[in-house]
């Protein structure tokens, strides 16, 4: 029951934004992306903060070494990302940044199969990351799995819209897109059949997991927010991100309620 459970989330977080990506068109990614941004904001530092970081401490573990952990969790996420390993489509076409159309292209043409590997590995880490948090607790694991799919979401379309620009067309960004997302349930069955046995352990795995939600939110996402200054743009991004807790709060309750 676990394993179909961690098999079905993490489908659903590699194919569900390939699934939204393909039945939008080009202008209503590239206007809806910053929205989706907000809103993951707020689901992943909800989740992290409210949630998984909460059912760590609940452990036996010393408080020292799990902040020592989470110190070491947002160090890591760092490094990974400085060696551009760890891609969460920082910089899109379309993405109101005000590139130069022909550095945009240059970029992409670069930056596509670089942008394929590092979903695929950031993907099969979330894969561990949903396997750890329902070997945890399977509420735990569900809210996990839903502020990750909620991150996925506006990664995969921007990072759609990057293939398109480094020269794939449509279907062939679509179906590479799709592989790579299917990188996360082999992460999650190894996780399964892996960390199972480390059951110590999990303290640490969720406030690794916490530490990767926290980066992302605010080394990543909150970074490309802070770049739209007007007061419309600002009280929409308030709006989507506070959008983003209540789901999580809500999710949250209703799950205590079974």
């Amino acid at each position: 029951m676990t394993l179909l459970a961690i098999v079905l989330a993490t489908l659903a977080g590699g194919l569900l934004s390939v699934l939204i990506a393909a039945s939008l068109t080009l202008t209503v990614l590239s206007r809806v992306v910053q929205h989706l941004v907000s809103l993951s904001t707020g689901v992943l530092l909800a989740t992290a903060l409210l949630n998984v970081l909460p059912e760590a401490f609940e452990s036996q573990a010393s408080p020292q070494s799990l902040f020592g952990t989470l110190l070491g969790g947002l160090l890591f996420f760092f490094l990974l990302e400085k060696a551009e390993l760890y891609r969460h489509g920082h910089h899109h076409e379309h993405d109101d940044h005000h590139h130069d159309h022909g550095f945009d292209q240059q970029q992409a043409g670069r930056g596509g199969w670089s942008v394929l590997l590092g979903d695929s590995i950031h993907n099969f880490c979330d894969g561990v990351i949903i396997a750890a948090a329902f070997l945890a607790d399977l509420r735990l694991g569900t809210l996990t799995a839903l502020a990750i799919i909620a991150h996925e979401i506006p990664q995969e379309v921007g990072d759609y819209i990057v293939l398109l620009n480094a020269g794939f067309s449509k279907m062939r960004a679509l179906v590479y897109n799709a592989i790579s997302g299917l990188a996360a349930v082999l992460g999650g069955v190894l996780g399964y059949f892996v960390v199972g046995a480390w059951q110590p352990l999990f303290p640490y795995l969720l406030v690794v997991a916490a530490s990767s939600f926290i980066y992302v939110a605010t080394a990543d996402l909150i970074p490309q927010l802070q770049l739209r200054l007007s007061w419309r743009a600002t009280l929409l991004q308030l709006v989507w991100l506070g959008a983003g807790l209540v789901v999580v709060l809500l999710a949250t309750s209703a799950l205590h309620g079974h």
